[in-house]
């Protein structure tokens, strides 16, 4: 199971959940401390500004943040939960968690994995850039890219509800 939620929410959603694993993704600079209910281990910080290109003074996603998301991932056991938060729990949260879905997910369909994503947060909207640079280093073929597309822009919304993203650990 992959829980999503709003950095707001993150305490609230590890005490539920009790996840193993951790995954922040923020601007740098941001005033975050490890829960102390994460091992130092368990814990993936990535940094990058909510961009979908270049900008100067920014940080865009880039190719290194999501080879260590998937190295990450792949060293989740899935015996426990694991965590993933952004500022407000739309777009790079949303982002990585539909990229570890692909990833460990490799018999499941794209479009079906992103009609899930939407049905269970309406105000997904990940971030295309993570999205894509994933789809590329899978070897996706542009179907993660067009299917979260597809299901184009969430509902508005200042912060998004806290959601379950269940993985198959068969899958």
């Amino acid at each position: 199971m992959i829980h999503v939620s709003p950095r707001s929410r993150l305490e609230a959603t590890l005490a539920a959940c009790h996840a193993e694993k951790l995954v922040t993704l923020l601007r740098e600079g941001s005033d975050f401390v490890r829960p102390d209910v994460i091992a130092e281990a368990d814990f993936l910080l990535l940094t990058m500004h909510d961009i979908v290109e270049e900008r100067e003074g920014m940080t865009a996603p880039a190719i290194h943040h999501v080879e260590a998301l998937l190295t990450f991932a792949e060293g989740w056991n899935r015996k426990r939960p694991l965590a993933i938060n952004c500022y407000a729990g739309i777009s790079r949260s949303t982002a990585a968690a539909y990229i570890i879905a692909c990833a460990l997910s490799p018999r499941r369909d794209e479009e079906e994995l992103a009609a899930t994503l939407r049905r269970l947060s309406p105000s997904a909207t990940p971030n295309i850039r993570l999205v894509s640079l994933a789809d590329d280093i899978l070897g996706r073929s542009g179907r993660m890219t067009d299917a979260i597309r597809g299901i184009g822009r969430g509902a508005e919304a200042f912060e998004g509800e806290p959601f379950v993203f269940a993985i198959n650990p068969y899958d």
